[in-house]
C-alpha cells in the first residue's frame, strides 16, 4: 500500500482580528469564453450564445439553452479521463487550474498555507445516473455500475480541484441551489478572513444539460420550449420576458489575506445570505444584501454598481427589482445595473460565481458587460440598464443570486482595498 506524506499538525496560527480578503487569480468556463480575457471579450460582445439543443429526443419537445461548444477537457489536463469525470467536474477542473495558473501559483508548493477548496454544485450528473438506470433496468441489476456513486457526486467538484495540490487540500462542498457558488465564494473568504487558511480557491460548476433534468425544467416553464429565435428566449428585465434559460459552465477564484504578495484582481469585503419569507419569491435578497453590507461596513449610498441575479423570469425579475428599489431609494436611476444571464443564460450554481469574475475583470478594465436581448423597459424593472457595454469606473459592486428553494446571497465587492 502506497504511503501517502501527513499534512504537518501545525496550523498557522489564528489572526488577531479579521483580514481584507481579495482575489488573486480568476479562472473561468463559459460558453462567452475559457479563460478571463476570453471570458470577458464574450461577454461584453452583445451577442447570446443561446440556442437550440439537438441532441435530445426531438419528440419530447424543443430544449433551449447556452451551451459551451467545443470544451475538450484533453486541452487543459491531458493527464485526466474526461470518460470518468462528470461534465461540471471537468470545468470545474479546468477552472481551478485557470485560476490557480493566474495567480501564478505553484499547488506543489503551497502546504504551509493550508489551502481549502469550497465549491457549489446545485445538481448531481443526473445524465450519467439516469444511464446507470437504464443500463440496470435492461441488463439486471449485476450491470449497476459502481463508479457512478463517485464520478456523478457533486463532491468529486472540489475533489479533483483539492488533488491538484500537495499534500491534497481541505475541501468543502456546498449545496444551496443556484446560489451554491457565491455561498461557496463567501464561506471561503469568512475562512482566510478569520485566520483558517491563507489560500482558498472557491467557486461554483454546473452542466444541466441531460435528458432527464431538460424534461423537468420544460415540465415546471424554468426553461424556454418556442422553436423560433431561440437566441432572444432570455431577456432579463424586459418587458417582454417570459422565463429564463439555463446555461452551463464554472469559475473558480483564488482568495488570499491582504499580506499575500500577489496583486488583487478585487477584494472581498463583505458576504451576505437569507432565505425568503414563505411564499416571497426573492424577497430575501433584501435580508441578504443588508448583512453583505454590514459585514462590509458599507452603506448603500456606497453602492456604485449591481450585477444582477436577472434570470429573465417574469417574476424573480420584478421581485429583485423591487428589493433594489427598498435598497436604494431614490439613487436607484443613478445605479448601474447589468445581468448577464441575455448572454448565457442561467449556469445555476455557477452563476453567482461568473458574476463574481465579472465584475472583477469590470473593475480592472472600467467596462460593464451588456444586458442582451434587453430592449423594451418594464415600468416594474426602473433599473439603469443598457443592450451595449458601458464604460464605468466602478468602486464598489453588489453581486446578487437567488435560488428557486428560497435561498439568497449576495457579495460586495470592493475595487481597492477597503479600509
Amino acid at each position: 500500500m502506497t504511503q501517502h506524506p501527513f499534512r504537518p499538525l501545525a496550523a498557522p496560527p489564528l489572526a488577531p482580528s479579521r483580514r481584507r480578503v481579495k482575489i488573486t487569480g480568476l479562472g473561468v468556463v463559459t460558453p462567452a469564453g475559457i479563460g478571463r480575457e476570453e471570458f470577458f471579450r464574450g461577454i461584453n460582445e452583445p451577442r447570446s450564445r443561446i440556442g437550440t439543443i439537438t441532441r435530445f429526443d426531438a419528440d419530447a419537445g424543443t430544449f433551449v439553452g447556452a451551451e459551451i461548444h467545443g470544451f475538450d477537457l484533453k486541452n487543459f489536463a491531458p493527464d485526466e479521463n474526461p470518460r470518468r469525470m462528470s461534465r461540471h467536474t471537468q470545468f470545474a477542473l479546468v477552472a481551478g487550474l485557470l485560476a490557480i495558473r493566474d495567480a501564478g501559483i505553484d499547488p506543489a508548493r503551497c502546504a504551509a498555507l493550508n489551502p481549502t477548496v469550497v465549491t457549489g454544485t446545485s445538481i448531481m450528473d443526473i445524465d450519467r445516473i439516469g444511464r446507470g438506470i437504464e443500463n440496470v433496468v435492461k441488463k439486471g441489476p449485476r450491470h449497476a455500475p459502481g463508479s457512478i456513486i463517485y464520478e456523478a457526486s457533486t463532491v468529486n467538484v472540489a475533489g479533483k480541484i483539492a488533488q491538484l495540490f500537495e499534500p491534497t487540500a481541505r475541501m468543502l462542498t456546498l449545496q444551496t441551489s443556484c446560489c451554491s457558488g457565491l455561498d461557496a465564494i463567501g464561506q471561503a473568504a469568512e475562512l482566510v478572513a478569520t485566520g483558517q487558511t491563507q489560500l482558498a480557491i472557491a467557486g461554483g460548476a454546473e452542466s444541466p444539460f441531460a435528458y432527464y433534468p431538460m424534461l423537468a425544467f420544460n415540465a415546471s416553464e424554468l426553461s424556454p420550449s418556442a422553436k423560433d429565435h431561440p437566441e432572444r428566449s432570455c431577456r432579463p428585465f424586459d418587458l417582454w420576458r417570459s422565463t429564463g434559460v439555463l446555461g452551463e459552465g464554472a469559475a473558480m477564484l483564488v482568495l488570499e489575506p491582504e499580506d499575500s504578495p500577489r496583486p488583487a484582481f478585487a477584494w472581498l469585503s463583505g458576504y451576505g445570505y437569507a432565505n425568503d419569507p414563505e411564499g416571497q419569491t426573492a424577497a430575501g435578497l433584501y435580508e441578504a444584501a443588508l448583512h453583505a453590507l454590514a459585514n462590509a461596513r458599507r452603506q448603500p449610498r456606497d453602492i456604485d454598481y449591481v450585477n444582477a441575479w436577472g434570470p429573465g423570469h417574469r417574476l424573480i425579475d420584478n421581485q429583485e427589482s423591487f428589493v433594489l428599489k427598498r435598497l436604494f431609494g431614490d439613487r436607484l436611476p443613478d445605479i448601474a445595473v447589468t445581468s448577464l444571464k441575455g448572454a448565457i443564460g442561467t449556469a445555476l450554481a455557477a452563476s453567482g460565481a461568473i458574476q463574481a469574475a465579472s465584475v472583477a475583470l469590470t473593475f480592472q478594465h472600467g467596462r460593464l458587460p451588456p444586458t442582451v436581448n434587453w430592449q423594451t423597459p418594464d415600468p416594474n424593472c426602473p433599473l439603469n440598464l443598457s443592450a451595449q457595454p458601458r464604460f464605468l469606473e466602478s468602486r464598489v459592486a453588489m453581486v446578487n443570486s437567488h435560488g428557486l428553494s428560497g435561498s439568497n446571497a449576495v457579495v460586495i465587492l470592493e475595487k481597492s482595498c477597503p479600509p
